[in-house]
């Protein structure tokens, strides 16, 4: 029989990629959003999978609004890719992130274990839990130390996923993705926003791209690989955390130069350094040891950043 999907953040990047994939694979797939009466579900419509999709309207921090509708769909599987996504956002707004990533998980999972439903469940970690590794390749037992509020929540949220687990024998997976961008990002996010000021600047624009530290580095893929790694944790027999990333890591400033080399023209002309710009605290390299994945879920990155890059130019330049 076919299995049943609740993805919880369907709207965004993630969901997204995931409904495509899972719907592709045969499955019912039911998608959550606070209101999904208004919301535009861009993401869908623009990957033409929205018609195949059940939406519910849903508040993760409302208990019973997560009971109703676990009780509603009886899923096989559920993805929680909900509440706040940007890091600089989190500055702004501590408690919202912390509401909307920590307590939501905690939610999701004490919900699971109320009703004992079969269920595998998925949590969005991030590699942000890692902070500063000093250069060193970070895995599943490199100690966390978040270095912003969406970090410290998506750190609480990992281990309460690894508490319902190993206290109540849930079979729930904490997926530590690094960055992972596509076409579907919004602007706010800085690869989209330096594609998509780029791309304008090539048309005739005389905008300069405002950055704050270039000097950063990253670890980037493509993020509808991603969601088949999340995909994969749920279909082992015994669940586990693990690390999703390339295992490649390049300067912010690469990622520029790459951008405006496709286009033809030199970064440097149309790039300024923006102090305001600057977060109060962040992590100046990132890199990932994803070899627990090759190893157990058979997965590895097959884009690096240069392949990232020149997707999400072609798909900027198609609008």
């Amino acid at each position: 029989m076919a299995k049943t999907a609740l993805i919880f953040g369907i709207s965004g990047q993630d969901g997204a990629y995931l409904a495509r994939l899972l719907l592709g694979k045969g499955y019912t797939v039911f998608g959550t959003s606070r209101d999904a009466q208004i919301s535009s579900f861009r993401n869908l419509i623009g990957l033409d999978v929205r018609e195949r999709i059940e939406v519910e309207s849903v508040a993760l921090n409302d208990f019973r609004s997560v009971l109703q509708v676990l009780k509603r769909v009886q899923p096989d599987e559920i993805y929680n890719l909900a509440g706040q996504t940007s890091v600089g956002l989190s500055f702004d707004q501590p408690v919202e992130s912390f509401e909307s990533i920590s307590i939501a998980t905690l939610n999701l999972l004490e919900a699971v274990r109320f009703l004992e439903q079969p269920v595998k469940i998925y949590s969005a970690a991030s590699s942000e839990c890692f902070g500063n590794t000093q250069g060193h390749r970070a895995d599943e037992s490199t100690p966390f130390h978040p270095k912003s509020p969406y970090a410290v929540a998506k750190a609480a949220a990992y281990w309460h996923v690894a508490n319902y687990r190993e206290a109540y024998n849930l079979f729930a997976c904490s997926g530590l993705l690094f960055n992972h961008e596509s076409p579907l990002r919004p602007e706010r996010f800085v690869t989209r926003k330096i594609v998509a000021t780029v791309c304008r600047i090539a048309e005739g624009s005389k905008e300069r791209l405002e950055l704050g530290n270039i000097d950063i580095q990253r670890d980037w893929g493509w993020a509808p690989e991603y969601v088949e790694a999340m995909w994969l944790m749920l279909q082992q027999d015994v669940p586990g955390d693990y690390v999703i990333a390339t295992g490649e890591t390049n300067k912010l400033e690469d990622f520029v130069q790459k951008v405006f080399l496709i286009l033809g023209l030199d970064w440097k002309e149309h790039v300024v350094v923006n102090k305001e710009l600057l977060r109060p605290a962040d992590i100046l390299i990132s890199r990932a040891d994803p070899e627990k994945a090759a190893r157990k879920l058979g997965w590895r990155a097959k884009h690096k950043m240069e392949d990232v890059v020149r997707m999400m130019v072609e798909a900027e330049c198609k609008k």
